[in-house]
Order: structure tokens, then C-alpha cells, then sequence
């Protein structure tokens, strides 16, 4: 069963910057466009970016221009560049399956940014 695990998050200065990765295992990710989720305490979970498995990516209108997605599939891994950082983008970090069915949740990586 694919298992994805996230790291890279921290404690960072408004104005910072974080690389956020997600590794997977299975064959699956290469073929499947991926995502990065968020978790704020008391707030849902919202998808802030998409990469498709062609390298088309998308993303909300809150993290546009600062956060880029990226992936590399010979290693199965998916790379959340996080810049200019707001103490707005504190939450935990998550990453899986843009659309459809989703894979088992990681444990996600915190990222918490001081004003």
C-alpha cells in the first residue's frame, strides 16, 4: 500500500522560507496528479497546490505567487516551496492525491510562522 510521508516543516519568521517534501512509495505516483493540503487548528483541510504528472500546476489564490509545487518521479517525491511566509500559512502540512480517491494520510509536517 503507498504510504506517503511529509517532513521539512519548522518554526519560521514572517518573511521566511520552508521546503516542504513529500515521499511516496508505489508505482501510482507517477501517473497521478498530487497535492499539498493544510490543516489550520479549528479550520478544515484545504488543497493549496496541484502539480498534474505532466508538471501542470495550480494553486489557491492565498499562496499564488509565493508557493511553488514541484515533483520529481524517478524519486517519487513531491517539493512544496514555501516563500514569504505569513503567520497566516501556520498549519500542518499534508500531501496526496489531487482528485478522486485519496491515498491513506501521512502524519504531515508542521509549519508555524512567527509574526
Amino acid at each position: 500500500q503507498v504510504q506517503l510521508v511529509e517532513s521539512g516543516g519548522g518554526l519560521v519568521q514572517a518573511g521566511g522560507s520552508l521546503r516542504l517534501s513529500c515521499a511516496a512509495s508505489g508505482s501510482i505516483f507517477s501517473i497521478s496528479a498530487m497535492g499539498w493540503y493544510r490543516q489550520a487548528p479549528g479550520k478544515q483541510r484545504e488543497l493549496v497546490a496541484v502539480i498534474t504528472s505532466g508538471g501542470s500546476t495550480n494553486y489557491a489564490d492565498s499562496v499564488k505567487g509565493r508557493f511553488t509545487i514541484s515533483r520529481d518521479n524517478a524519486k517519487n517525491t513531491v517539493y512544496l516551496q514555501m516563500n514569504s511566509l505569513k503567520p497566516e500559512d501556520t498549519a500542518v502540512y499534508y500531501c496526496n492525491k489531487a482528485g478522486g480517491s485519496k491515498l491513506i494520510w501521512g502524519q504531515g509536517t508542521q509549519v508555524t510562522v512567527s509574526s
